[in-house]
């Protein structure tokens, strides 16, 4: 009867749960079974977190680092990662922008919710992470699907971006390396993106969860280093769990625009409060 009463929303409805989580609650089902299963589900590091994080973490328990923090995150944690940005790639940012997150999934939620109204679209290259698709349905944006191809390494191709954008394209997602092929996009590839991006005020949304699980030597390709005129356009998706083995950790981060970030955090505040 409950059941007659209460109606769901359209938006719920929309949407499947996560493939990836229904896939991986079955593998640990047989492999608790006795059966012999190699699980291909989840993202999750063959290793643990390193010692001297754990360390770190009884430290703040300790400590009494356990209450309320600010919305986007400690200062201090937010200073660490624009020091770790200026490091690894040369780029400038501030605390306040800088959101964490728990999570890049949740930081996810925030940057589309955010950013997204009704009907906007996003380009999505596939394959690509089962997930993003429904969040941005979830935000009231329509997922556009851009097949890559196999025998170009599933590299970005500009054509078939082009012929895929419409003049309610919102921003283009780039996850590289990718889940789940693993491919990295090119320079080259980033060169005509941006410039199609620039052109035509696309915002750029990129999820670096991968970068550092990469057989390549040097640093990735990375739109922003490709052309930092984007800059005021991207936001930058990353976090701890796949680079130390920290997913139950729960701890993402993102960079982008001021006034796009204190967006994001009006949004936090209103959903999880603080981290």
């Amino acid at each position: 009867m409950s059941q007659e009463i209460i109606t769901l929303a359209e938006r719920v409805l929309q949407v499947p749960p996560s493939p990836t989580l229904a896939i991986n609650a079955k593998a640990k089902a047989l492999k608790a079974a006795g059966e012999d299963i190699l699980n291909f589900s989840v993202g999750e590091p063959d290793f643990d977190t390193p010692k001297h994080v754990c360390e770190a973490g009884k430290k703040a328990i300790d400590d009494g680092h356990t209450r309320y923090t600010a919305v986007p995150g400690i200062p201090e944690l937010r200073e660490a990662i624009c020091m770790r940005f200026k490091e690894d790639h040369d780029w400038e940012y501030t605390p306040d922008e800088i959101q964490v997150c728990c999570g890049g999934k949740h930081g996810l939620y925030n940057i589309f919710q955010a950013m997204l109204n009704p009907g906007d679209e996003v380009l999505i290259p596939a394959p690509y992470w089962v997930s993003y698709p429904p969040m941005v349905q979830l935000a009231g944006g329509v997922p556009v699907i851009v097949p890559l191809d196999e025998s170009m390494d599933f590299d970005l191709n500009p054509e078939t971006l082009a012929a895929k954008a419409t003049d309610k394209t919102r921003a283009i997602f780039l996850n590289s390396p990718s889940n789940p092929t693993g491919s990295i996009f090119s320079t080259t590839a980033l060169k005509a993106v941006a410039k199609m991006a620039l052109e035509r005020g696309w915002l750029i949304v990129t999820d670096d969860i991968y970068e550092t699980v990469t057989y390549m030597d040097g640093k990735l390709p990375h739109i922003l280093d490709v052309e930092p005129a984007l800059k005021a356009q991207t936001i930058v998706l990353n976090g701890v769990s796949k680079s130390f083995a920290m997913t139950g950790w729960r701890i993402g981060y993102s960079a982008g625009p001021l006034h796009l970030i204190k967006a994001m955090n009006k949004v936090q505040s209103q959903s999880k409060t603080n981290q």
